[in-house]
């Protein structure tokens, strides 16, 4: 099954280069073989279930162990469009 998943990780800090733990988040998708789009307001990522739920997770400890005080995700079926 593929899916999208979309995630906002605060602090967030406006305008400008994307705060250290955005960074992270994105590079923990990056080595899983997914491509982030990096958006001004969260991040989006679509890929297979098997691939991109466990890339979520350690974009979490990631983003977690850079500076992150929040995490929010939503994940829905991709349907190609």
């Amino acid at each position: 099954m593929d899916l999208t998943a979309e995630f906002t990780t605060e602090p967030f800090h406006g305008e400008g280069e994307p705060p250290q733990h955005v960074g992270a988040a994105a590079g923990a998708l990056i080595e899983a073989g997914l491509a982030p789009e990096l958006g001004p307001f969260g991040t989006s990522v679509s890929g297979g279930a098997e691939r991109l739920l466990p890339a979520l997770e350690r974009a979490m400890e990631a983003a977690f162990a850079s500076g992150a005080t929040r995490f929010t995700l939503q994940v829905s079926p991709h349907d190609g469009r």
